[in-house]
């Protein structure tokens, strides 16, 4: 297995810019695994493929204001911080730019200019090049975070909303999990008169989402840790779920990820902490049975992920039936349904 095994080219125009309207009347591209059959859909189709008893999971973790803009000391030089975990009442884990200039001590001083105003100083500089930061006046940090969209997207923003899932609810992500994107009131209540169940847990997006996979070989790849919770009610119900023979259908890579780290000899288990779970193809799944999600970038870890749920030959064939077909790619573009 090498890194170029899920490279693949994407004419750039495919890179959605904007969030559709509605949400969902994104395309899906439904594939079979059983048949190798893929299928062009609209996303509210979504309630025809599926049947009582089954158990959607959405992550419901929300993004915050996390990147942030300030100055240098009094070089009054530009620098960012993007807020990945917090570690306290007044530290996160983050990442910064620009990174030569931001070393222990160093101090960047974030401001509207009306009176808000924090000071962040960098106490520890990690291997992985992300910094831990301490700020003066925590309180401030929503009021003078940005929405922390993608640098892949260079469209303006207008409504922060559309960068959050209807449901989102949980404060700590850093991106959002964006395959629940397509979702609206109005389709959920269409799924739970289908008689399938709703299920949430929360995954608070991190790192990886940034990091790109360097190693030629994935498995050298450092995965860094995500926060992670289902409670007890939730475990019970995927445990039903799989005991009365019903499907759990993940609504992204976070969801599947978590779901799977949770999974103990067959069973999920209540979680509550850190997960460091890396899917790679030869990786045996234990409770999802169908994924919802987005397109990928290449070479990335959730590619990758998604290459193990179906088979990597069958995912690239796919992607490029998308590309053929005009698909809308990456956070606010189409999504898939890998049954």
């Amino acid at each position: 297995m090498k890194l170029c095994d899920f490279d693949y080219s994407l004419p750039r125009e495919l890179i959605a810019q904007r969030p559709i309207e509605p949400r969902d009347s994104s395309r899906l591209l439904v594939l079979d695994r059983s048949d190798g059959s893929i299928r062009h859909r609209s996303f509210r189709d979504m309630p025809g493929y599926l049947n009582p008893g089954d158990t959607l999971v959405f992550n419901n973790s929300r993004v915050i204001a996390a990147r942030l803009k300030g100055t240098i000391g009094e070089s009054g030089k530009h620098a960012e911080i993007l807020l990945l975990r917090q570690v306290d009442g007044r530290t996160w884990e983050t990442l910064v730019r620009p990174g030569r200039k931001l070393l222990p001590g160093a101090q960047v001083v974030l401001s509207n200019g009306q009176g808000l105003e924090t000071t962040a100083t960098v106490t520890v500089r990690h291997e992985d090049g992300t910094r831990t930061i301490e700020f003066s006046n925590p309180a401030a940090l929503e009021k003078l975070g940005e929405m922390p969209l993608p640098p892949y997207i260079k469209a303006r923003l207008d409504d922060r909303e559309r960068y959050q899932t209807v449901y989102a609810e949980i404060k700590g992500s850093a991106a959002a999990p964006t395959a629940g994107l397509h979702f609206t009131p109005e389709l959920l209540e269409k799924i739970k008169a289908k008689g399938a169940n709703l299920a949430f847990i929360t995954l608070h997006i991190g790192l990886d989402t940034f990091q790109p996979v360097r190693a030629e070989d994935p498995t050298h790849h450092r995965i860094h840790s995500e926060f992670g919770s289902i409670n007890p009610e939730t475990a019970r119900l995927f445990n039903q779920t799989k005991k009365a023979g019903k499907r759990i259908i993940a609504v992204g890579t976070t969801s599947l990820r978590l779901i799977e780290a949770a999974s103990v000899s067959g069973q999920v288990k209540p979680f509550d902490g850190q997960v460091r779970l890396f899917i790679l193809p030869g990786y045996q799944f234990k409770l999802v049975d169908a994924l919802i999600t987005n397109f990928h970038l290449p070479k990335s870890t959730l590619l990758m992920m998604i290459s193990a749920f179906a088979g990597r030959e069958f995912m690239l064939n796919c992607y490029k039936q998308a590309i053929d077909e005009g698909y809308r790619f990456y956070s606010f573009g189409d999504a898939m349904l890998i049954l």
